[in-house]
């Protein structure tokens, strides 16, 4: 599995509008064979910044970076880059294991 981790800045204008920005992306992105998890999240610590985290198959993480929908997404004048302030910052690395208990406990405190 590859674990696919992305911060991405936007303007401060467009931080509230970044979930119907990118709709359509993440829609597609769900429904691509292989994708095991795709979600959004709102940083805590900086309201215009967003994190994606995407897991897909091993063999499944090459085609979403080369389907249209993704293309699109990275386009710079697509809407997503008009709504960045700068470029993402990219954090990938690949799992080994399909679950949690096959990647070991996580322990807290």
């Amino acid at each position: 599995m590859i674990l696919i981790v992305v911060k991405f800045q936007v303007k401060p204008e467009l931080a509230d509008q970044w979930p119907d920005i990118t709709r359509e992306f993440t829609e597609a992105t769900r429904a691509e064979p292989g994708n095991k998890w795709f979600d959004w999240s709102r940083s805590i610590e900086d309201p215009d910044e967003y994190v994606l985290i995407e897991a897909f198959d091993d063999d499944a993480a090459g085609p979403h970076v080369e389907s249209a929908h993704f293309q699109r997404a990275v386009s710079s004048d697509g809407a997503m880059a008009q709504a960045l302030v700068s470029t993402p910052k990219i954090i990938s690395r690949q799992v080994e294991g399909q679950g949690w208990d096959e990647m070991g406990e996580m322990k807290i405190g």
